[in-house]
């Protein structure tokens, strides 16, 4: 199977600009149009059909011909097509999908904040906590740690929480008051005889030593992904979080998990938090939340941070902030649909029964010659390409885009991850079969890696 370069499709766009990517290199393949889709497949202009081993990014939970989300969708637009959150007023898909978030939230939460993206909620969150502490009387507590590697989002502020240079690079971001800490990748950044606990250990005293050097008072929060998606799929090493958390609480620092594609049981639980015992004050929501079929998400905040906002919005005389679209009823009423649909599936016993078969495969390749690290949970994974197993030597990143390209010839859509990883995420809906399928493409795709770099001289030179 091949994607066909030269269609009169490919031509009449080549000039669309595809966000991260390197145009003259699609330019030589031609746009992948994509043109509809079948539960984990979706297929082209041209009639070539894939296996979305990434759920579209991170996100089509329950495939992509759902049609109860459709219906959903259709009798809401029919009876309410649109209603904004303004001037206290609402509607009752955003009142009931409000009401389900905080049931099911990992620590108990208090009131629910609609926006349109991960990136705009992840805008909102750092609102939300500068506007909490001015209410509080601490106005130089503002500054927010996020993660080298982490991903938040590509608008202002959110862009700059992200940890990746270059989501930064030509914006003039990251902006004042955002701060970066030490990625959590063992596999790179452990020193040699160390556990992952003392690693752990040695990055949570990176934190505290951080909020002393910037001051406690001026420090607001700290941000992170419960396992990092776009970075790499990055795991957190043994007792990762309950160090860290002990850290925050100790100088009155807000933990903020950003579970925009952790959540929604990604990892076989409903929420990553729920898997590493993270308890936030603050939680960002995106993407399978309503299986990405229309734009939503949600930060979801703890009474102990809505108690100040709601007395200080009254004294200014309302909370000034929001969108158009915040609380749209037709998307709110897809996503309840959604989390309904999750429940009749239990899909969570699903992704937990289906998940060591993904892992068993995933873990398989860490005996592949150029894949330095397996690495992953639930149904989300991802392997490290390096030149040099013994010094954990990446390739260019170039390489790991090489064998994204290779598995798409061979009707597998990955992506290449964190620079040098290539990730796997497939909809929840995945069966056994399909995961086996899945991963015998992801094999072909690394052994025509593999051909490649030795034909190109790309590998360590030997001692």
């Amino acid at each position: 199977m091949t994607v066909l370069p030269n269609s009169p499709h490919a031509r009449d766009i080549k000039n669309y600009l595809h966000p991260y990517s390197n145009m003259k290199k699609h330019e030589e393949r031609g746009p992948l149009i994509i043109e509809k889709g079948d539960g984990i497949y979706v297929e082209d202009l041209e009639g070539n059909k894939y296996i979305e081993g990434l759920a579209g990014l991170w996100c089509t939970s329950l495939g992509f011909n759902n049609e109860r989300l459709v219906e959903a969708a259709a009798n809401q637009m029919r009876k309410l097509p649109y209603y904004h959150a303004f001037f206290h007023r609402s509607s009752m898909p955003s009142i009931d999908l409000a009401e389900r978030l905080i049931e099911i939230s990992p620590s108990p939460m208090s009131k629910v904040w609609f926006a349109n993206s991960g990136s705009e909620a992840n805008d909102h969150m750092i609102k939300f906590v500068w506007y909490y502490n001015n209410a509080r009387g601490k106005p130089e507590k503002k500054k927010l740690i996020a993660r080298q590697g982490g991903y938040h989002g590509i608008a202002v502020s959110s862009g700059s929480l992200t940890g990746m240079p270059l989501m930064h690079a030509g914006f003039d971001l990251p902006i004042k008051n955002i701060l970066h800490t030490g990625s959590p990748h063992f596999y790179h950044f452990g020193e040699e005889g160390e556990t992952e606990e003392e690693f752990s250990t040695r990055r949570a005293n990176e934190l505290e030593q951080l909020i002393l050097d910037e001051g406690p008072d001026t420090v607001a929060g700290f941000v992170a992904e419960p396992i990092m998606g776009a970075g790499g799929v990055i795991m957190p090493p043994e007792g990762y979080f309950q160090k860290v958390q002990a850290v925050l609480k100790k100088y009155d620092v807000l933990m903020i998990a950003d579970e925009v594609i952790c959540g929604f049981h990604r990892t076989g639980e409903v929420f990553g938090c729920n898997k590493y015992g993270i308890e936030p004050d603050i939680m960002v929501v995106a993407k399978q939340l309503s299986s990405a079929y229309l734009p939503i998400s949600a930060v979801i905040i703890n009474e102990k941070v809505y108690g100040p906002i709601r007395d200080f919005s009254n004294e200014n005389g309302v909370l000034a902030t929001g969108f158009t679209y915040s609380g749209h009823p037709v998307p709110a009423a897809v996503a309840v649909e959604t989390l309904k649909i999750y429940d009749e599936l239990d899909i969570t016993s699903h992704v937990k029964k289906i998940a060591p078969v993904m892992q068993e495969r995933l873990h398989a390749l860490g005996d592949h010659p150029i894949v330095g690290e397996a690495r992953g949970t639930g149904l989300i994974g991802a392997v490290e390409l390096v030149k040099d197993k013994e010094t954990r030597e990446n390739f260019d990143p170039s390489v790991a885009a090489y064998c994204a390209d290779r598995c798409l010839d061979h009707g597998l859509i990955l992506r290449a991850a964190g620079g040098n990883s290539v990730a796997a995420c497939p909809p929840l809906i995945i069966t056994e079969d399909e995961i086996n399928t899945m991963f015998d493409r992801f094999e072909i795709g690394l052994d025509e890696t593999w051909d490649y770099v030795q034909k190109e001289n790309l590998l360590a030179a030997a001692e």
